[in-house]
């Protein structure tokens, strides 16, 4: 079983220093998400992409598109001007999250999650940055590029949302405790192995709750589950960016929260569960009935 997110092992500097990275995360992220607001229209501006605007990576149902690349060059270059001794671990443009030295902080960056929807004009794809240390999220910031809303949280500060509107939301998970009537999210690899796998587990699943939502992008997801609009959430195979900034959200919002060690490639497999509390243990029990709690390699 993937371990908790939180862990006696990691050390816990100060709340002020927590306030301060996320601070930066949320300038970051918002950063970002501005300029792929701004980008879609002009990189789709007929309807369909620009020449040599989308290209694909591992699978061919794994798009990356110009604005994939840019996002992510804009955060590095900020972090370039405020923190430059930091490491950086991005979707596209690597890292090594475990290489930094015991305190050091390592940015975690997704600079378009939910790349699928944003190259189809679906909503629900967020740029997602997270400042980890000693293997663990410290502060995080999602943005919900579509309705302009950031999600941020600060280790031991809570998790809150800002809207387009400037309203500021303290977010906290559902009380639900009856897993029969979970609202439950999840998602599907891009290779056809892996893929096939998780669509029978969720003909086991499926049955068990109240209903299934895949809405494609896992950073917003567990933001969903932050806001108590998801009971919870479950997906092999995610990498350190895909979780970092949102496991960290859900858990200051109060949702019981299993990740991968974040130095494992998600080519590994391995499960994420984000739950509510009063349904994590009886999802966790059905995930590993149904054998869903091993690893699916790609």
């Amino acid at each position: 079983m993937p371990e908790p997110i939180v862990s006696e092992t990691v050390l816990a500097p100060t709340a002020a220093d927590h306030e301060e990275l996320r601070l930066l995360a949320v300038e970051l992220a918002e950063a970002a998400a501005a300029h792929v607001r701004a980008r879609r229209p002009e990189v789709f501006a007929a309807g369909g992409p620009v020449a040599g605007a989308v290209a694909t990576k591992g699978h061919v149902t794994d798009p990356v598109t110009v604005v994939d690349t840019e996002s992510e060059q804009l955060i590095r270059a900020l972090l370039a001007e405020r923190r430059p001794a930091d490491a950086i671990l991005g979707e596209e443009g690597g890292g090594d999250v475990g290489a930094t030295a015991a305190g050091a902080i390592t940015w975690v960056v997704d600079p378009i999650d939910g790349t699928v929807n944003f190259l189809y004009g679906l909503p629900g794809y967020a740029v997602s940055v997270a400042a980890v240390r000693d293997g663990a999220p410290v502060a995080g910031a999602v943005v919900d590029v579509a309705a302009a809303t950031t999600y941020s949280a600060a280790r031991g500060a809570g998790a809150y949302a800002v809207h387009a509107d400037g309203t500021r939301t303290k977010l906290e998970c559902a009380q639900e405790d009856s897993l029969a009537v979970a609202l439950v999210g999840t998602g599907f690899a891009y290779g056809r192995q892996r893929r096939a796998r998780q669509a029978q587990f969720l003909t086991e699943v499926l049955p068990e709750i109240r209903d299934i939502r895949r809405l494609g992008a896992a950073a917003m997801d567990l933001c969903h589950v932050a806001a108590g609009e998801l009971d919870a959430y479950y997906e092999h195979g995610l990498n350190a960016w895909d979780w970092a900034a949102g496991a960290l959200i859900a858990a200051e919002a109060g949702a019981v929260v299993r990740v991968p060690d974040i130095t494992v490639d998600g080519a590994a497999g391995e499960l994420t569960i984000v739950a509510a509390p009063g349904v994590a243990a009886d999802l966790t029990v059905l995930l590993t009935r149904v054998g869903a709690t091993t690893a699916l390699p790609d």
